[in-house]
């Protein structure tokens, strides 16, 4: 099956093949001193501090282009403010498609494409070409952010550590949301954040056996920001106050408001990119330009908040700089820009842009119900920290990175009422208006499909209860007697049964064994002196019905108990019973 031309230029195929890296095992390993986990921590240490350094080298970079290029604070009615990011859209478009032609995109769904399909390898090209486009196009004022390059520019430098490692395949995988995890805690200099969504949007599931080397690589690496850039966090937060029971109705609007903010924003993104795609390949040197025009054009006409990153100007926003109105006008602005650098084709992330029209909006909305209901007590800073975590939730559709952002970035556990409040409403509106969540939605334009932490939260997960049926008596005790079993399982028409295995645990016997031991004469001897070990697993109910199929092919029936008493028989499974109970499922569907 051919690949689309989207899907060639986003998501390169390995080469060599990373199950040709994984052969021999480094002499540590032979040599037993030191084990493969352990040694994983370590690395994921050295991850975080080489990804900590590339994204201060990426941050700097940033700034020394938006410094060169526009000036240290971008004015209204200035040619270079309407002309440099045509230009520079221009260039990074000659760049993308003739020497980096992988770095479109944000970076969040190729480094989820390499966690997933290509053994988590992301070529060091794409590192140096996310890096060299995405700081041109951040640093000239296209609206972009550049949290998710940092986060597959870390998922790269991983992958170029450990190849030579000869780790396992799994434990070679392992290394892009490590990386990922390291390259957005630096970025965002929240470590927290950082892990919980890689851990939402990458990863797209729990997993233990990763959560200790994501937590060292994200600690170790905004240690290394913060040596060289200042403990400082990205926004001066204001001081919050207390939040009244009867002012959870403003921030339920804001929630609301939100919530459609993000669907609009959404739906903008998910219609026009693929229909900019679609268009001839010459049309693709001008696209970038013609965003970057049409941007310059708003900062030309007196909005040049919306250009580039805009942290500077969120803090404003949470220093009451702007009216209510101009917030207003700055979210919806900051939408259409965003909007229009990301459908281009221009590298760069949402991470910062989704901040900026939420704390926008946020105000905006505070604003409005403040001056209509002025006994209310939230200040800007408030309505914009909750609407940050608003836009979060909503847009980016990771409600517990959304929840964990804002109290990080705060560091005020006082807030956390209405931001779970709104997080919540406009998850909910979001979901109920868009059904696939961005990331998601951008990876099956490409014409891949990844697992989804909130698919999975929506299925029905099958238990072992659902499938088991009740016991088949009679249940014998490992105790009785070859006599005593024989007169019990005369009446029964089965061939297998459970022994009761005293002290503990399960057996199970058939009715030949019993039978041909008769004829042998053992009529005195115990089942327990028959029977061979190893002894017959069981399951506790609640189990997920997946678990049952390890032990059900080798088993003619496992007992199900409980879980408060090992020797109490709640039911038996079968292999047909599983596959019955699956066949069921897949009906429903």
């Amino acid at each position: 099956m051919s690949q689309s031309p989207v899907q060639t230029q986003e998501f390169p195929r390995p080469s060599p093949s990373p199950s040709s890296v994984a052969v021999r095992r480094p002499w540590f390993f032979v040599a037993g001193s030191l084990s493969e986990e352990r040694f994983f921590l370590i690395l994921s240490v050295f991850i975080g501090i080489f990804a900590g350094l590339a994204v201060v080298c990426f941050r700097l970079a940033i700034d020394w282009t938006r410094i060169g290029l526009l000036g240290p604070a971008p004015s209204p009615h200035t040619l270079h403010v309407l002309l440099v990011p045509a230009l520079a859209g221009l260039v990074v478009a000659l760049l993308v498609l003739h020497v980096f032609p992988h770095v479109r995109g944000s970076g969040v769904n190729q480094t989820k494409a390499a966690f997933y399909i290509f053994n988590g390898h992301i070529p060091i090209r794409t590192a140096v070409g996310k890096f060299v486009t995405a700081a041109l196009a951040i640093g000239s004022g296209h609206s972009l952010g550049p949290e998710d390059p940092s986060l597959q520019i870390g998922a790269s430098l991983a992958w170029m550590i450990g190849r030579r490692m000869r780790f396992s395949r799994e434990k070679l995988r392992l290394l892009a949301p490590v990386g990922a995890a390291a390259g957005l805690a630096a970025a965002f200099n929240a470590p927290i954040s950082a892990v919980l969504f890689v851990i939402e949007e990458v990863i797209g599931r729990w997993s233990a056996a990763i959560l200790g080397s994501v937590v060292l690589s994200a600690i170790s690496s905004v240690v290394v920001v913060r040596w060289f850039l200042g403990a400082q966090p990205l926004f001066r937060i204001p001081p919050l106050t207390g939040v009244h029971p009867s002012e959870l109705l403003a921030y339920a609007v804001l929630g609301i408001v939100g919530g459609v903010a993000a669907v609009v924003f959404a739906k903008a993104i998910g219609y026009f990119r693929p229909l900019l795609r679609g268009l001839p390949k010459g049309t693709q040197y001008f696209q970038p330009a013609l965003a970057g025009l049409v941007i310059g054009l708003i900062g030309y006409c007196g909005a040049p908040q919306v250009m580039g990153a805009g942290y500077e100007y969120i803090d404003q926003a949470m220093h009451d700089h702007f009216t209510w109105e101009m917030l207003g006008v700055l979210a919806g602005l900051k939408i259409l820009a965003t909007t229009l650098s990301f459908v281009s084709g221009t590298p760069g992330g949402m991470f910062a842009p989704t901040l900026f029209v939420g704390a926008m909006l946020g105000g905006a909305v505070g604003g409005v119900e403040r001056h209509f209901y002025p006994h209310l007590t939230g200040t800007t800073g408030t309505y914009a920290l909750v609407g940050m975590g608003v836009l979060f939730a909503g847009f980016l559709r990771v409600p517990m990175t959304s929840v964990f952002m804002v109290l990080e970035v705060s560091g005020d556990y006082s807030i956390i009422v209405p931001v779970i409040l709104a997080n919540t409403i406009a998850y909910v509106i979001s979901r109920s208006f868009e059904e696939i969540p961005i990331f998601d939605l951008l990876t099956r334009q490409d014409g891949l499909s990844l697992p989804s932490l909130e698919e999975q939260r929506d299925e029905g997960v099958l238990r072992v209860e659902d499938a088991m049926r009740p016991p088949i008596p009679p249940v014998l005790d490992s105790q009785s007697t070859v006599r005593d079993a024989s007169q019990q399982i005369q009446s029964s028409s089965s061939d297998v049964f459970l022994v009761r295995w005293n002290p503990s645990g399960w057996a199970s016997v058939s009715r030949d064994l019993v039978t041909r031991s008769e004829r042998e004469g053992k009529w005195e001897m115990t089942l327990a002196s028959l029977l061979p070990a190893p002894r017959l697993p069981y399951l506790y109910p609640d189990y997920p019905l997946e678990m049952a199929l390890r032990y059900v092919e080798q088993n003619a029936l496992v007992p199900v108990v409980s879980r408060a008493d090992l020797h109490k028989l709640e039911g038996i499974i079968t292999r047909e019973d599983v596959l019955a109970r699956y066949r069921l499922a897949a009906a429903d569907e």
